[in-house]
């Protein structure tokens, strides 16, 4: 899968919820929405989702494990990267950071 592109939208210091991503797969699609989740033993991506009789269910995802894991390592790599360009004071990409 070619991700062509990788936006940081909106990031959050509190809670679980760390990050708000979008991507570009292959110059043609673009998914919204994504976000990285900070679980009990490590951060993880959430594919757009939607509440449907009292579940949630995705409205896009991978469909084989490789592509997710893929995917996952891709996002979970550009948002580092991010968080380390924070830190040194240098910003890859306008992202709205959100202090709750």
């Amino acid at each position: 899968m070619e991700v062509s592109d990788i936006k940081i939208r909106r990031t959050y210091d509190h809670g679980r919820l760390r990050a708000i991503v979008s991507i570009t797969v292959g110059g043609d699609l673009a998914v919204h929405d994504i976000k990285i989740i900070e679980g009990d033993d490590r951060m993880f991506v959430a594919m757009p989702s939607r509440r449907e009789n009292g579940r949630f269910c995705d409205i896009v995802h991978p469909i084989t494990a490789v592509a997710r894991h893929e995917l996952e390592r891709k996002i979970l790599d550009s948002y580092l990267q991010y968080q380390q360009q924070q830190v040194m004071g240098k910003s890859l990409q306008p992202a709205e950071k959100e202090n709750l």
